[in-house]
């Protein structure tokens, strides 16, 4: 670990690394037992070898402590959005952590512009629609725009609560996918010409609902590390 750290949150990416953010360098959770919040997210890559698992990331926003009462969520771009913080038995404001109300989204490594190559893009179905109805053991067809690179893999995401640095009902599965590329054209001048970088995917979804019990999941299509915006699925 880069730097000493308690109190913090730990959120599953869409990649299958891990942010790990919030909280204190010293002392212990709750009723004013820290002294100094650490406020540098860390990205933990379980693939690489020892000594090269964690990254550190740019705090998000301002940034304020997030302390004890802090939370985290994964949101469907690839965010995670943090708020709160309340290391006294009510609400303070004129303390040296004062009671925090406010949210802010922190943005990993992958949303950088210098990876907008990279991101795959989900068209159909369209993000802008609403959730997808998948059986276990179905099949699910994706056509995804890649502009460099094969996006190789699909995740899903369960979408999971935060309360005192534990993220409740967090899961996260790699599915099975067959990956090919299709044959897409757009209009230039009047001609039709072929427009390269598009892909069908298609998904198999987990067999049972004990690999995935029936809800909603946040639906990622990876390009190497970087994820696509996700899209709702509801398996049943």
């Amino acid at each position: 670990m880069p730097s000493p750290r308690v109190m913090g949150d730990m959120i599953l990416l869409p990649n299958g690394e891990v942010a790990i953010i919030n909280g204190a360098t010293d002392g212990i959770g709750g009723w004013e037992s820290a002294n100094t919040s650490n406020p540098t997210p860390v990205i933990y890559r379980p693939d690489l070898p020892v000594g090269k698992r964690f990254e550190v990331q740019a705090p998000a926003g301002t940034p304020r402590p997030r302390m004890y009462h802090a939370s985290a969520v994964l949101d469907r771009n690839g965010r995670v959005i943090v708020g709160g913080s309340n290391p006294h038995q009510f609400y303070e404001f004129n303390k040296k952590f004062p009671t925090e109300l406010s949210l802010e989204a922190f943005s990993p490594y992958y949303l950088d512009a210098a990876n907008d190559g990279l991101r795959p893009n989900i068209f159909d179905p369209s993000p802008k629609d609403g959730p997808v109805h998948v059986a276990y053991g179905g099949q699910l067809k994706l056509k995804v725009f890649a502009r460099v690179g094969v996006p190789g893999s699909v995740t899903m995401v369960a979408p999971s609560f935060t309360t005192h640095s534990f993220a409740q009902n967090q899961r996260q599965l790699f599915l099975q996918v067959q990956v090919k590329p299709v044959q897409a054209f757009q209009m230039n001048g009047g001609a039709a010409t072929l427009f390269p970088g598009v892909y069908e995917a298609t998904v198999v979804m987990p067999a049972t609902p004990v690999l995935a019990p029936p809800g909603y999941y946040m639906l990622f299509v990876v390009n190497g590390r970087i994820p696509s915006q996700g899209i709702w699925v509801h398996i049943h």
